[in-house]
């Protein structure tokens, strides 16, 4: 190698020998979390947007959920809701402070309570059993699953931006405050590591919180024990697969920016190592010669 050649960052065929080795080996240390993702991107590639509903399916879904009484729903919720503000407007702050008028409001407002559950609870059932008619792997089914996780996908997105905001916001406050000597550079490669880690924390929490509620989903269809834990080890392996997806496409992109930028700045130094070989030289050169 020449004197002058100076070499940082290892070139692109070496960077990826090291990524492919280092992959090999962490899917065989880790052979559950490798199939649980390939078979997640399976689910992704092959399961589309579930079963389309028969024409007496479609009717049958229909007849049950419009005999939802919604407006019966609306009346207890307002009752619900004037029983609880005068229970509140005669309540005292004190505990023991009810009086004969607040004990009459407090009744009336668990009665008022009893009869939303009750509706409520008579509405869910309905609902379930316009699911059950549907199926699982409907279309009803598959679409409910997706957006529930859209849902939460975007929650943690929402968190890891807005979270990232405020990170990069009070480490410029504070880096101002201690009166460092930091460079862009520096500050740019902080906010980024912390970006990364804003969005690994939002996404798999969106996960684990998505998994958590998707039983209540299954149930809710009245499938048999082997079509719900099929359902539910399908949902959240594509769940998970997606989410890794993104997270490592997220960690690939500023990999990527960080490696180029290097590469930059391993060339710029190159480059003045070379011209001050070639000032030395000339100075060499130049130097006179006594007999």
């Amino acid at each position: 190698m020449n004197r002058n050649q100076v070499q940082i960052v290892p070139d692109a065929s070496t960077t990826g020998a090291l990524i492919v080795r280092g992959v090999s080996a962490f899917a065989r240390r880790n052979k559950g979390i490798t199939f649980s993702y390939l078979f997640g991107i399976l689910v992704l590639l092959l399961a589309g947007s579930g079963t389309k509903l028969t024409y007496d399916q479609q009717r049958e879904y229909n007849r049950i959920m419009n005999s939802i009484d919604l407006e019966a729903e609306y009346l207890a919720s307002n009752d619900y809701y004037s029983a609880t503000q005068a229970y509140r407007a005669t309540k005292g702050w004190l505990p023991w402070s009810c009086n004969d008028l607040c004990q009459r409001n407090k009744k009336r407002m668990d009665r008022a309570k009893n009869r939303l559950d009750a509706i409520r609870d008579e509405g869910y059932a309905r609902m379930s059993d316009a699911k059950a008619t549907a199926g699982l792997f409907s279309e009803v089914g598959v679409g409910e699953v997706k957006d529930s996780f859209w849902e939460y996908f975007q929650a943690g997105k929402q968190f890891a931006k807005r979270q990232s905001m405020w990170d990069a916001m009070f480490m410029g406050i504070r880096g101002i405050a201690r009166g460092r000597d930091e460079s862009m550079l520096e500050y740019a490669l902080k906010v980024l590591i912390q970006v990364l880690l804003n969005f690994s924390l939002g996404l798999i929490m969106a996960l684990f919180v998505f998994v958590f509620g998707l039983w209540s989903i299954v149930k809710s269809y009245q499938p048999d024990p082997l079509t719900a834990v099929l359902f539910f080890i399908c949902a959240a392996c594509a769940a998970f697969a997606f989410v890794m997806t993104y997270l490592l496409a997220i960690y690939g992109a500023a990999a990527g920016g960080v490696y180029g930028l290097a590469k930059m700045a391993e060339a710029n130094l190159r480059l003045e190592n070379g011209q001050q070989g070639g000032r030395r030289q000339r100075v060499q050169y130049n130097r006179p010669h006594y007999q």
